[in-house]
């Protein structure tokens, strides 16, 4: 039989009331002849909880340990989901990560699958069992230790076991009906895609846009597994939702699909830095040490063997960065005048495959900014994407006139 997957997250497991409406899109489904792997993510809130206990419990706490602690709220909904279906009269089963197995790193709190044997589901499968219910977000390490993915993790699994099974599709439920071409909550106008290639979602997923987890884009695009992100609380349709898939599954696309932002942004500046070679990668390598996530980078033309570096970085990390830099000045391994921290900044970008084939998309937008009087601080570009720092006030702004600029309310 065709095999395929189906995810929930957190919203739409919440309470016993959504894993039964849950579970009656998963019966809808094997009624049409799917063998179906469900992966549940624990309820909604319960992970926090989970963390919480961890932290209160050992400040200090043992990693290992806490894997173990917050995996368990996936357990607990993939344990209910699978007994709602056995009510249905559907042949179903719970499995835990270490059951699949599903192996991962040792890396707890943040490992990487390095395998999904397939072998005992599809026994299972082979002797009758139509669903199996899998916990998301969890795994199980070289040393026997449960491990989980980090947040978001469950998207991750879903898309993994969808590759590993060659699945016909991974459907994603969550609490949003697809993927918009903006925030609907800061554009009335936002329209929901039907389709979106998978470097577009990549590129939204990582500016910000909360819809699927980046890694599990990535993992969509590098296997060529179809996704698709739908409402749990929707009406089923075989044409819900928003579909990911590859640039050549779409016939005609905008030139400019989506505008994304990401509100905590802040902007650095080492003022009057020595010009010379290996000066970047010692700025540079210090950050990534001190786990600073560095997005734009800007070099200013050095004058009299000095020169200015700006980049930005999220606002919660700048005291990460700010000593980091000092530690690399008080060693003398680099010498500068001035550090200066903006954080009242927001990221605002533009998306769309179309831009490889159309010029004129950075003058629009740039053009767009201006008669808004917003000012640009700084400005990265790549093959399908454009991203401008701005002032965080003219964030909700910039959004809507770029929208209403590039006619994202109209389909293609």
């Amino acid at each position: 039989m065709p095999v395929l997957v189906m995810k929930f997250g957190g919203t739409s497991v919440a309470n016993l009331d959504r894993i039964r409406r849950a579970a009656k899109r998963v019966g809808v489904e094997v009624a049409k002849g799917y063998d179906v792997i469900v992966i549940v993510s624990a309820m909604s809130g319960k992970t926090n909880e989970l963390v919480g206990w961890v932290e209160e419990t050992s400040p200090l706490f043992d990693a290992r340990e806490y894997d173990a602690v917050v995996s368990s709220g996936e357990n607990v909904t993939a344990g209910l989901m699978a007994l709602t279906l056995q009510e249905m009269d559907v042949p179903a089963r719970s499995w835990q990560g270490w059951q699949v197995p599903l192996k991962t790193t040792s890396a707890h709190s943040a490992a990487r699958i390095v395998e999904i044997p397939t072998e005992n589901i599809s026994q299972k499968f082979a002797e009758g069992m139509r669903v199996a219910v899998v916990a998301g977000f969890q795994g199980i390490s070289p040393e026997g230790r449960i491990t989980t993915l980090g947040r978001g993790g469950s998207d991750t699994t879903a898309v993994a076991f969808a590759a590993a099974f060659g699945a016909e599709r991974c459907d994603i439920y969550t609490d949003v009906d697809g993927v918009y071409t903006t925030d609907p909550r800061i554009c009335d106008k936002a329209r929901k895609l039907d389709k979106i290639a998978f470097e577009e979602m990549l590129e939204l997923a990582s500016l910000g846009a909360k819809v699927l987890q980046t890694r599990s884009v990535e993992l969509a695009m590098r296997y060529g597994v179809k996704l698709r992100v739908l409402s749990s609380f929707e009406e089923q349709s075989d044409k819900a939702g928003t579909l990911v898939c590859a640039e050549e599954d779409i016939m005609e696309s905008n030139v400019v699909n989506g505008v994304a932002y990401s509100r905590d942004e802040a902007k650095l500046t080492l003022l009057s830095v020595a010009d010379r070679p290996g000066i970047a990668a010692t700025i540079f390598t210090a950050l990534s040490e001190a786990g600073v996530n560095v997005d734009m980078i800007v070099q200013n033309i050095s004058e009299e063997g000095r020169t200015d570096m700006t980049f930005s970085c999220p606002t919660n990390e700048v005291a990460r960065a700010e000593a980091a830099l000092d530690r690399i000045k008080q060693d003398g391994h680099l010498n500068y005048a001035e550090l200066v921290a903006d954080t009242d900044v927001a990221k605002v970008s533009v998306v769309g495959i179309g831009m490889r084939s159309q010029s004129g998309v950075a003058a629009k937008m740039f053009k767009v900014l201006s008669d808004e009087g917003i000012n640009i601080k700084v400005i990265t570009t790549s093959e399908i994407k454009i991203s401008v720092l701005i002032d965080r006030k003219y964030m909700e702004l910039a959004v809507q006139s770029l929208h209403d600029a590039f006619e994202l309310d109209k389909a293609a």
